[in-house]
């Protein structure tokens, strides 16, 4: 019978890399990176050789062993895993780097900030203090070669080979015996006598003195060279020279060395330092405390490190939106940590979450997210898109807040590439042609124009010609004038996609009525269309043969992009948000309106508020766009002409006046205005605010027209019963 005798390293669940050590510490490991066999999780792995005759050393690191083994602190290189056999000893720790390559590199790359080292220095002074205060041990052995750096920054103390009791009860400290590390010991170590007068934690606060010194100096030369402090920060140089003296007893105690550089103007009070206090005890706080520390934590992230923001900041973001209920508020710093993340840890951080986030009913994360979708959408594949995001979103065109239907369309110009022939071209549409008919706010209705012609090469050929002409005519006699500029820019941002006859008898005879409307920001760009669509048919008619290249992209499938030149000629874009919205942002930055529905359009001070007016909930086919009549067109006209009537508008007038004697002249696109102020070329965030401006003041002109010409009425009927009563006579009443 054969025995087999197992190999215990070579079963050991964690495997060395083939790469030689790296930055080993002086003493007797040898550090290698690893990875877990299971999960190829990268790992630190500390091996030990035994050799014979070297039984103290032996001792020492199966010390160490049991130390690093026992204690457990968050600032204390963590223990994962051991080996301990015969012939060697392996430590498996997190993944670490030693604090002297760290520093090198990181000195190659521009060097540390002040931040980052003081929240370093900051930990390897909390280890100590636990150690000290709590364990009642003492490490012995602080210096560089003790100090690790996890991947996301943070300092962790080990080296614990030579730490001992600071009771005495385990003999007194263990001699190194290695001239690298005896460097360190403090000077009343050498007194031989005794009589040095010291506290528990002296020497280990002489040795962290020669830390400080070293992390802001490189490697120390000799003792003396501690009196110079050389590049330490001022604001520390008081509390380093506290631990450099040569009186041990005036040493101070680490949690009174902390406290010290956490008073105010000290070189630990700073923001990098109190957010990473928050986040170790962020498990504790109270949720009104983390939603106010989210909010602030965006303006902070700039400046903190990169590898800080992954590997910390994430982490905590996902689990406060997992299981803290934090809501919208971790959207902005989420968005701004993934920008730090690559493709692959997007998609498997990231993504997930963002697809959940869709689902929610809170109206203030849904609104966060279709404002911030630029910074995601790139990392959104097409199944994930159509079956986990639209259904969600399309929620949004039937909104009762006009802030969210006007992001739902405006996030279209995003979505639109990803989705499917169905979305797009049947569910999308019938949206659309709802809003564009019925929303009683003019904003959304010249968004939705202005995002159909940004969207429409994406279009089937068969829902290009049944849609577009329709739509843009519709847009051409919406009350609203910025909806009938945007009208004429859509014919113009996808003339490509129309065919010569469509040009000739069914565009120019829109456009031409558009002549003579009363805005003149809308004749003047149906004069450029206009000049723009006859230069296009007369090239034809001069050569017939160009039909063919003229009108190639009129039956192709959908081809993204084929309306970029005109799109640019007509100037136009929907990436602003509009007045209305940003008013009600501002109102509600961080929660959902309470009520069902929403003011129809903002109510200027010192006015009632009007009565709200529900959105209707039916969808419209995109048949509707071709069928719907003009008499429904004008029953709405109407209907909306009586509800700016009844409002009381007051000193609004007279600022209606005022700002319409001063109207731009638009009709020199980038040439300043009779104001002096540069006229808009585009639908962005200071166009939004005129375009909002010119509809009050056309309704507040005409509310005042009416009310002048009911006043006369009333006038009239009030003399004409005054008339009919005739002279009163006098002396007629019998007196009792």
């Amino acid at each position: 019978m054969w025995l087999f005798a197992r190999d215990p390293v070579r079963d050991f669940p964690f495997e060395l890399s083939p790469e030689p050590p790296e930055g080993s510490p002086p003493g007797p490991w040898a550090l290698h990176r690893g990875r877990k066999k299971a999960t190829g999780s990268p790992v630190s792995i500390f091996v030990y050789d035994v050799k014979p005759g070297a039984e103290e050393l032996t001792q020492v690191a199966k010390a160490a062993f049991k130390r690093l083994k026992t204690l457990r602190h968050p600032n204390i290189l963590a223990y994962i895993d051991g080996l301990e056999t015969d012939k060697c000893l392996h430590i498996v720790t997190e993944a670490v780097t030693p604090l002297g390559v760290y520093l090198k590199a990181r000195a190659e790359a521009g060097g540390l900030k002040e931040l980052e080292l003081s929240w370093g220095l900051h930990q390897i002074v909390k280890a100590l203090s636990f150690l000290v205060n709590d364990c009642s041990l003492i490490h012995n052995n602080v210096c560089m070669a003790a100090v690790f750096v996890d991947r996301a920054g943070e300092w962790k103390l080990g080296g614990l080979d030579y730490m001992y009791s600071a009771q005495g009860n385990g003999g007194g400290p263990p001699s190194k015996g290695i001239p690298e590390l005896e460097q360190y010991d403090p000077p009343e170590l050498a007194d031989s006598s005794g009589r040095a007068v010291r506290e528990k934690w002296s020497a280990d606060m002489w040795r962290l003195g020669c830390l400080i010194w070293e992390v802001f100096n490189g490697p120390l030369p000799r003792a003396a060279a501690l009196r110079n402090p050389g590049k330490i920060p001022k604001s520390l140089v008081p509390h380093y020279c506290e631990l450099v003296g040569a009186n041990p007893k005036v040493r101070p105690n680490p949690a009174r060395f902390l406290q010290n550089c956490r008073a105010p103007g000290g070189f630990m009070n700073n923001r990098f330092v109190e957010t990473n206090l928050f986040l170790e005890e962020i498990q504790i706080k109270e949720p009104a405390e983390k939603q106010k520390f989210f909010q602030e934590l965006s303006k902070s992230l700039d400046s903190f490190p990169e590898d800080f923001c992954r590997h910390k900041v994430l982490p905590q973001l996902l689990t406060a939106f997992e299981f803290g209920n934090a809501g919208a508020v971790v959207l902005t710093p989420l968005f701004k940590v993934g920008k730090f993340l690559s493709a692959e840890e997007y998609q498997q951080k990231i993504i997930p979450v963002v697809v959940k986030m869709f689902s929610s009913t809170d109206r203030a994360m849904r609104i966060r997210l279709l404002q911030q979708m630029e910074q995601f959408i790139q990392y959104l594949d097409e199944p994930t898109v159509n079956t986990q995001i639209f259904p969600h979103v399309v929620h949004g065109f039937l909104d009762t807040n006009p802030a969210i239907r006007e992001q739902t369309v405006k996030s279209m110009l995003l979505l639109a590439p990803k989705l499917n022939e169905a979305n797009l071209n049947v569910e999308l549409m019938k949206h659309f042609a709802r809003l564009q008919a019925k929303d009683d706010q003019g904003p959304i209705r010249c968004n939705t124009t202005v995002c159909l012609g940004k969207i429409g090469s994406y279009l089937s050929a068969s829902t290009r010609h049944r849609v577009l002409t329709s739509a843009f005519s519709r847009a051409t006699k919406d009350p609203f004038a910025p909806s009938r500029v945007a009208g004429v820019l859509g014919f113009a941002a996808t003339h490509n996609l129309y065919s010569m006859n469509d040009c000739a008898h069914k565009i120019l005879p829109v456009l031409c009525g558009l002549t003579v409307d009363p805005e003149k920001s809308v004749r003047d760009q149906a004069f450029k269309a206009i000049r723009s669509f006859l230069s296009k048919l007369e090239s034809v008619s001069e050569d017939p043969t160009q039909l063919a290249e003229v009108e190639k992209d009129v039956h192709a499938a959908s081809s993204p992009g084929v309306g970029g030149a005109a799109a640019s000629w007509a100037g136009w874009a929907v990436t602003g948000v509009s007045s209305l919205t940003s008013k009600l942002i501002r109102a509600h930055p961080t929660a959902a309106p309470a009520e069902a529905s929403v003011p129809q359009r903002p109510t200027p001070e010192g006015l009632p508020a009007p009565a709200p007016t529900p959105v209707p909930a039916t969808p419209t086919s995109s048949a509707h766009w071709e069928t719907q009549e003009e008499d429904k067109d004008t029953a709405e006209d109407s209907s909306a002409a009586d509800r700016w009537d009844d409002e009381d508008w007051g000193s609004l007038e007279q600022e209606a006046e005022s700002v319409l004697a001063q109207q731009d002249d638009w009709s020199s696109g980038g040439q300043t205005s009779r104001a002096g102020q540069p006229r808009p070329d585009s639908w962005g965030d200071d166009n939004w605010e005129g375009l909002e401006m010119e509809s009050r003041q056309a309704k507040a002109e005409l509310a005042r027209k009416k009310r002048e010409e009911r006043r006369r009425e009333m006038e009239a009927k009030r003399a004409e019963k005054k008339a009919a009563k005739g002279p009163m006579k006098l002396g007629t009443r019998k007196l009792d």
